[in-house]
């Protein structure tokens, strides 16, 4: 169990805020326990507010409650990942094709800032920030396709991704190369330059699934610079 010397809070909102930060900075490891009156010794604070905080970790799908045994760090199977990332690699174009006219046109910024957090990240060597920065890129593709059953493909895998992202993003040597492989996507969607951004998505998904232990064949992405503009 993680330990913070010296901290105390004050609400459920900080308890919950502390372990979220240490369940994605990887202090908390998957599958293991959260144990109510260790977490409220060592914040100085009731195992009321714990519970509560708790509770919105496993709303959020980042932990478990197993009756009689308590609330455990969720943990997922790289197969599980690997086969979201074979789904993701069939219907993410789609949604990419749905969302363009929004993405190019009134919400082109957000896709922006999307990059320049993961780039901030990269920089600061901040992997919780990198996560982030990661899932709301792809967030923004489905909830802008305005395809519901998209949108709820995303809001079913996401709290899994977000758990799979804290081991995967500790195995880059330089977070920017994840910064580099979400701009390289970004630049031939704001230009909708198709050809690019089939083979982008390809190589996205080719890593995704070597990462997660299914190997399949791609194409490489070429880092550079942006600033949302193409060159």
């Amino acid at each position: 169990m993680a330990s913070w010397p010296g901290l105390r809070t004050t609400t459920p909102d900080d308890v919950y805020d502390v372990v979220r930060v240490a369940i994605l900075e990887g202090t908390i490891r998957a599958g293991e326990q959260l144990r109510e009156a260790l977490i409220a010794t060592e914040l100085g604070i009731s195992r009321a507010s714990v519970r509560e905080a708790l509770a919105r970790l496993v709303e959020d799908g980042l932990a478990v409650k197993i009756p009689y045994r308590g609330a455990f760090v969720m943990a997922v199977e790289d197969r599980e990942i690997a086969e979201i990332a074979s789904v993701r690699r069939l219907v993410e174009a789609y949604a990419m094709e749905l969302s363009g006219p929004a993405l190019r046109g009134p919400h082109r910024q957000e896709l922006i800032q999307a990059v320049a957090e993961l780039r901030r990240a990269a920089t600061t060597d901040d992997v919780a920030a990198s996560i982030e920065g990661h899932l709301t890129f792809h967030r923004l593709i489905y909830d802008l396709s305005g395809h519901r059953v998209l949108s709820g493909l995303w809001r079913g895998w996401e709290a899994k991704l977000r758990l799979y992202l804290v081991a995967d993003h500790r195995t880059y040597t330089d977070l920017g190369q994840i910064a580099d492989e979400h701009e390289a996507i970004a630049q031939s969607l704001l230009a909708g330059d198709e050809e690019a951004l089939t083979a982008h998505v390809a190589a996205h998904f080719t890593e995704a699934l070597r990462a997660a232990g299914a190997p399949s064949p791609g194409t490489e992405t070429a880092p550079g610079d942006w600033d949302g503009t193409r060159d």
